[in-house]
């Protein structure tokens, strides 16, 4: 019988044969290196590789572009000498999304930078306002993430993302879930937790934070008159919620009927905090949220130069600096 296993070849007699010699080596390189370029061509990817041999006992790798491709260079010291292999790809486009920015805001700009490279590239890209507007309809929630907010508003973390001509509306929205969680992390909730603040509620708190400081050095500032209210049970008297709930372009003053409005952004009119965030916070401003400044400040007005904020915890000395200044009230 037969004792051998199917499938399995088994070894030959005698001497075992010669292995090829090194111009016949090149030349299996060469021809398999000609398929892989026929078939990464066909994907819209390219790579070149040098020919050597041996095994790897070191890498090096450095990185070049050019107006359409990224080259990658890989070298490899081997016992035969070195290998150098060269990879050239697209080169990736870029959609910066600055903190604050509202899912509409981002909307936008993705459509923006959609036919920019689209222009530059000859091929539409896929990502485009319209898809990442359905791509970020429902309230999906990153998965570090507890609760079920009402809308995926404020989970969109603000940075730089890279995306290729393939790159789908989905896969950036994961991206910047993703992007979200790395930050989160990073935040401590203990003092949030002790004024009986929910992760949700920091998240909202930051949004605000982000929309009313243009200097770093305030934000815990801010949030500490957001925390002192609220304790106070104050309402908030803070106007981008309303601008974000009526959707008022900040080019465009409030109206009085605005003001007056039943909204539940109105956080002239509510006490309590908006019902979702009202931007998409960077990580100072979450920070600023989770750890506000050991102040009692309850107001704060913007200074003439439109970026530094007067605080104080005296309503008397809150209404004499904005009448100064040609402010109303609160």
């Amino acid at each position: 019988m037969d004792k051998r296993r199917r499938g399995v070849i088994p070894p030959r007699q005698g001497r075992p044969p010669e292995g090829p010699n090194p111009g016949q080596v090149a030349r299996r390189r060469i021809l398999a290196l000609g398929v892989l370029v026929l078939l990464l061509g066909g994907l819209g990817w390219l790579a070149v590789a040098a020919i050597g041999g041996g095994d790897n006992t070191s890498n090096s790798a450095s990185t070049t572009l050019s107006s359409t491709l990224v080259y990658r260079t890989v070298t490899r010291s081997t016992a035969n000498g070195p290998v150098v292999t060269v990879i050239a790809m697209p080169k990736p486009f870029h959609v910066v999304f600055p903190e604050g920015f509202t899912r509409k805001q981002m909307a936008d700009r993705v459509g923006a930078v959609g036919r920019i490279a689209a222009r530059k590239s000859k091929r539409r890209p896929k990502l485009s306002k319209r898809s990442y507007i359905a791509a970020t309809a429902t309230p999906r929630v990153p998965s570090c993430f507890r609760g079920k907010p009402r809308r995926i508003e404020g989970f969109l973390f603000p940075a730089t993302y890279e995306f290729f001509q393939q790159t789908s509306s989905p896969q950036l929205v994961q991206d910047q879930l993703d992007a979200f969680c790395e930050n989160w992390k990073q935040i401590d909730l203990g003092y949030a937790h002790s004024k009986n603040l929910t992760p949700y509620d920091v998240l909202i708190i930051a949004s605000m934070v982000e929309k009313e400081t243009l200097s770093p050095d305030e934000r815990q500032l801010v949030s500490a008159v957001i925390y002192n209210r609220l304790h106070a049970r104050m309402p908030l008297g803070i106007d981008a919620t309303l601008r974000y709930g009526l959707d008022i372009p900040p080019t465009e003053s409030i109206r009085q009927s605005q003001l007056e409005s039943n909204s539940p952004y109105n956080t002239r009119k509510r006490q309590g905090l908006p019902p979702t965030p009202i931007a998409n916070p960077g990580l100072a401003s979450l920070q600023a949220a989770a750890h506000p400044a050991k102040v009692k400040y309850l107001y704060f007005v913007r200074k003439p130069d439109k970026k530094h904020h007067f605080f104080t915890a005296s309503y008397q000395a809150f209404l004499n600096y904005a009448n100064a200044h040609g402010y109303g009230g609160p």
